[in-house]
C-alpha cells in the first residue's frame, strides 16, 4: 500500500495530495463527447486511441476522426479536452488528433454497431 502525504510550500501551507485520477472516470467524461452527425459518443466509435495519465494529474489523449475531412475537427478534440479538464485532480490535457493508423469501422463497439445497425 502506498501512503500519500500532504505536500509543503514555502508559505508553509500544507496542501493534501491531489486524488490520483482513475482511467475510468476519464473514459466516462470522453464518452459524454458525441459527434454531432452521429448518435453514438466518440469512445464507443472507437475514436480514442490512448489514455496516459501521469502522477500529478497530467492527462494525455490521442484520438482520431472518422475522416480528415471531418466537419467536427475543431470542436470533438476541445470537448474532449473540456470534459477530462472537469475531472477532480486532472491539473493538465493535451487531446492530440493523430491519423496513424486510419480509422475504421472495425475500432467500433459492439453497441456502437447496434445502435447504427452496422453488424
Amino acid at each position: 500500500m502506498t501512503e500519500t502525504r500532504a505536500s509543503w510550500t514555502p508559505d508553509g501551507e500544507v496542501r493534501p495530495p491531489a486524488p490520483k485520477v482513475d482511467e475510468d472516470a476519464v473514459i466516462g467524461a470522453i464518452s459524454t463527447v458525441y459527434d454531432p452527425e452521429i448518435p453514438v459518443d466518440i469512445y464507443q466509435l472507437g475514436l480514442i486511441y490512448a489514455i496516459e495519465i501521469e502522477d500529478g494529474g497530467k492527462v494525455k489523449v490521442e484520438m482520431t476522426l472518422t475522416t480528415p475531412s471531418c466537419p467536427s475537427a475543431q470542436e470533438l478534440p476541445s470537448q474532449v479536452e473540456e470534459s477530462v479538464r472537469a475531472i477532480e485532480g486532472v491539473t493538465d490535457v493535451q487531446v492530440e488528433v493523430v491519423w496513424d493508423p486510419p480509422w475504421d469501422q472495425s475500432r467500433m463497439s459492439e453497441d456502437a454497431r447496434l445502435a447504427l445497425n452496422m453488424y
